[in-house]
């Protein structure tokens, strides 16, 4: 199991949050995400040998947002 935590630029509110949570909850091998508007990061549990960092980047991307 691997933690990282994503940069992402952009989310402001609830609404935010949920469609973060919403993109990368479905992708295999995550297990958890936690959102953190305050801090503008992203916490994610994923097994890497069914999950990779750019497949969640692209994820978050896909929703509009900035991953750094």
């Amino acid at each position: 199991m691997e933690k990282t935590t994503l940069q992402v630029a952009g989310m402001t509110c609830g609404h935010c949050e949920k469609a973060v949570k919403g993109a990368l909850t479905p992708i295999d091998g995550v297990k958890e995400v936690t959102v953190s508007l305050q801090d503008g990061t992203v916490d994610v549990e994923f097994e890497s040998s069914k999950a990779s960092l750019v497949q969640l980047k692209e994820a978050v991307e896909d929703q509009g947002y900035d991953v750094k």
